[in-house]
């Protein structure tokens, strides 16, 4: 008879052996991804994170986005009576409100971002305990909301010195996007450094504090570069060090777009020496401290459920 499997001489059927392959590229270790490079596959995570963010900002606040007035107004005032009053910055610098104010903003722009950014995970510690997404994403959206929040100090820079006589052209459009596109691209840099960093160490918190009180003051923002460059005149590589800080540059290319087109040219202070090269070496800090910020991430992501 034929038709049936043909026994062995042992009286057995053959033994087929079955062999199962399963792709597994769509699978991923979990708790990891690829960086920086996932957002742009969760971009609708990110929308979500922007807008939580945003709304709960200012949640059962009295005055809600007045804050985002009333803050940088105090501060300015304060500046404008010590510095331009008491040490005379009004004698010694022609337009010296625009100055400040223009300056100014992008100071609050990064100490806010850092602070929002450096308490990002910690802050969203129900969401990191419970499921998987790129943990880049919570400094990413700290990143943006601090911009948002941003845009009302912008616009009312721009509404004074319109006031003041200001006209805005192409050069000192792009001044400014150059500017705010250093700062946020720093930020979000170190503040992926010292987000992963303050899961485990809480501390971070006010070692930022620390960078926030020297980014204030070591910008041209209640003087000028000119100052710098006269007291370390003995030392000219501490200026370069000091013009190659990515803030310092961003504050110049906001003075040029801004204060520099309202106060004669006499009184205008000009570029600094060499300053191409601060701005080249500025993306290079920018570039260098990404990296870091990515790499320490990635190495301190894996533990990020068990710390929080």
């Amino acid at each position: 008879m034929t038709g049936g499997p043909n026994p062995d001489e042992h009286g057995h059927e053959d033994d087929i052996p079955v062999t199962t392959t399963l792709d597994k590229s769509a699978f991923n270790t979990p708790g990891q991804g690829r960086g920086l490079f996932d957002v742009f596959r969760y971009r609708y995570l990110l929308r979500l994170l922007i807008g939580k963010s945003t709304s709960l900002r200012y949640r059962n606040s009295a005055l809600g986005w007045l804050w985002s007035y009333v803050r940088p107004t105090v501060q300015f005032l304060m500046y404008y009576l010590v510095m331009g009053g008491l040490l005379n910055m009004h004698g010694r610098v022609e337009g010296y409100p625009i100055y400040l104010f223009s300056g100014l903003v992008v100071v609050n722009l990064f100490n806010e971002a850092m602070g929002t950014t450096t308490r990002s995970i910690v802050d969203n510690k129900a969401l990191v305990r419970k499921i998987y997404l790129p943990r880049e994403l919570f400094p990413i959206s700290a990143v943006v909301g601090a911009f948002i929040h941003f845009l009302p100090q912008l616009a009312v820079l721009i509404i004074v010195c319109l006031i003041f006589g200001w006209l805005p052209s192409l050069a000192s459009v792009g001044l400014l996007l150059a500017g705010l596109l250093l700062v946020l691209t720093f930020v979000l840099g170190v503040g992926l450094l010292f987000s992963a960093m303050n899961v485990r160490f809480r501390d971070a918190q006010n070692f930022i504090e620390i960078i926030r009180t020297i980014a204030t003051w070591s910008s041209p923002i209640m003087y000028t570069w000119v100052m710098v460059h006269d007291h370390a005149h003995r030392f000219p590589w501490i200026f370069e060090i000091y013009m190659s800080n990515p803030i310092t540059v961003a504050v110049q290319l906001m003075h040029q777009a801004f204060w520099s087109p309202i106060v004669p040219e006499s009184a205008q202070l000009g570029w600094p020496p060499n300053f191409q090269w601060n701005v080249i070496a500025a993306i290079g800090v920018i570039i260098v401290m990404t990296v870091i910020g990515q790499l320490v991430f990635r190495r301190l992501e894996r533990s990020f459920a068990q710390d929080l």
